[in-house]
């Protein structure tokens, strides 16, 4: 049996997990820094860094308690080196590295995104009972990542399409901070928008942009302008060159939003984006299934929208490991270490890191 301990620390969430085969969850451990985040509206990056630190080590020592494993039980430490925030990286990586040096255990560096992918083939309740089949087509959606991949076989992928801009998760955050929302922005615009009509306004979908490209700037552009007309209709100023999602939210000013509606008519527009590349690329591949992951993919509206409209079979990760998470990373690192793949105590963080 090949158990892999694996840590995530690539944002603002603290995690650590046992796997054994890239399957089977032992633990699954992770300190979330959400409340901590809250009041900023999105990710303060030193805070996150700050609070790993305090994380890392209780973290890891609950994943291998609840495992109910001993160090000379592990074959690998797994941990992220990228892509993600510099400094919450660092505290991840940095914990591996002693870990590994200290047992003299196996290396291994996991790129975050290849993780997401491979929380499609974790078995727990509410995922698949048999792995993926290749060819796949993969729609990676995160809060700092949107790209569409073709998976040939494990670890070898060809990309196909990325965001030119903003990503969906940035673009949901975005919007949700203007309509006073709240963070993170994917759930409180699914929740608004569950009481709203998705037809009430036209907003651009953008699918002229490269054959596989996505992009999200236009559609949030359309929101805020959209907000500030409202503004302007009920008497309240707007700046001669108008407000950026820079500036504080404009909606708790003592004007009346049609927030669900708003809310409803976004989402489906960057679903409806979403799942049309999504599509396309599924039928010019022939694609076997098509395999949605990151914190995006626990959106409802798109869960429904490409499993309707796909040709092929389309497997979500259940909810729970679609956000961050170590369970996902140890997937992804037992075909690493299957492959022969094996990294230095040299290791660095890569923020920009690439999955192709």
């Amino acid at each position: 049996m090949i158990d892999i301990l694996a840590i995530e620390s690539s944002c603002d969430e603290t995690a650590a997990a046992v796997i054994r085969e890239g399957r089977d969850i032992l633990s699954n451990v992770v300190a979330s820094q959400v409340e901590l985040h809250r009041k900023y509206g999105g990710v303060f990056p030193e805070a996150a860094s700050r609070q790993h630190i305090r994380d890392i080590a209780p973290t890891i020592r609950q994943a291998m308690e609840v495992a109910e494993r001993e160090w000379d039980d592990l074959a690998a430490i797994a941990v992220v080196n990228g892509p993600g925030l510099a400094g919450s990286l660092l505290v991840g990586v940095n914990a591996a590295k002693a870990l590994a040096a200290a047992r003299g255990l196996p290396l291994l560096g996991v790129n975050h995104m290849e993780g997401h992918i491979y929380a499609n083939w974790l078995a727990c309740d509410g995922g698949p009972d048999t792995p993926p089949p290749f060819p796949l087509v993969c729609l990676i959606v995160s809060g700092g990542h949107t790209d569409l991949v073709v998976m040939h076989e494990h670890l070898r992928y060809e990309r196909l399409g990325q965001t030119v801009d903003d990503a969906a998760g940035e673009a949901f955050d975005k919007v949700a901070r203007l309509l006073d929302l709240g963070y993170p922005g994917g759930p409180a615009i699914q929740r608004a928008a569950a009481e709203g009509d998705p037809q009430a306004y036209a907003f651009p979908r953008a699918l002229s942009v490269g054959p596989y490209d996505f992009s999200f700037s236009g559609l949030k552009t359309a929101v805020l302008r959209l907000v500030q007309d409202m503004r302007r209709e009920q008497g309240q100023e707007v700046e001669a060159h108008g407000q950026s999602f820079a500036d504080a939210s404009l909606a708790p000013t003592g004007i009346e939003l049609p927030v669900a509606d708003i809310a409803a008519s976004f989402q489906a527009a960057l679903v409806d984006a979403l799942v049309a590349k999504t599509v396309q690329a599924v039928e010019q591949f022939d694609a076997a299934e098509v395999l949605v992951a990151g914190g995006v993919a626990a959106n409802q509206l798109l869960r429904e929208t490409l499993a309707e409209r796909s040709p092929k079979p389309v497997r979500f990760p259940p909810i729970r490991y679609c956000t961050d998470n170590a369970a996902m990373i140890g997937a992804a690192a037992y075909y690493q270490y299957l492959d022969g793949y094996r990294s230095d105590l040299d290791l660095d963080v890569v923020p920009n890191l690439s999955i192709v």
